[in-house]
């Protein structure tokens, strides 16, 4: 009997840790994914393997809607934080990366109003 309990814990929680729903997306992950790109967006040129590697995991982690739009707020914030951001290479990059992205990198969108 003792054991039968046990067994039926550990399914219950087994149960709980898969049905548990996924972690919303952080500015600090949209940051760390897209470090890598600093050079290019400030500099130009073609964006490196780590970079478009991060652009394509920034596309995985915005799963949801809102994460499309707290990821935009995120990398509109850090956008902002660089004067020297080439908006056209922040336009170009997740096409020069071959990623179909939702969340533009912009230091003038308005996260609020564009579609996901």
């Amino acid at each position: 009997m003792k054991a039968v309990a046990v067994a039926v814990v550990v399914v219950l929680a087994m149960i709980q840790f898969i049905a548990e729903p996924a972690q919303a997306i952080t500015c600090g992950q949209v940051d760390a994914a897209l470090a890598p790109c600093v050079p290019y967006l400030t500099q130009g040129g073609e964006p490196g393997a780590a970079c478009c590697s991060g652009v394509k995991n920034l596309k995985g982690m915005a799963a949801t809607t809102d994460d499309r739009r707290t990821a935009c707020n995120c990398v509109k914030a850090a956008a902002n934080r660089y004067t020297n951001l080439k908006d056209d290479a922040a336009q170009a990059l997740a096409s020069k990366c071959g990623v179909a992205m939702d969340v533009p990198v912009s230091k003038t969108i308005d996260c609020d109003t564009i579609s996901y």
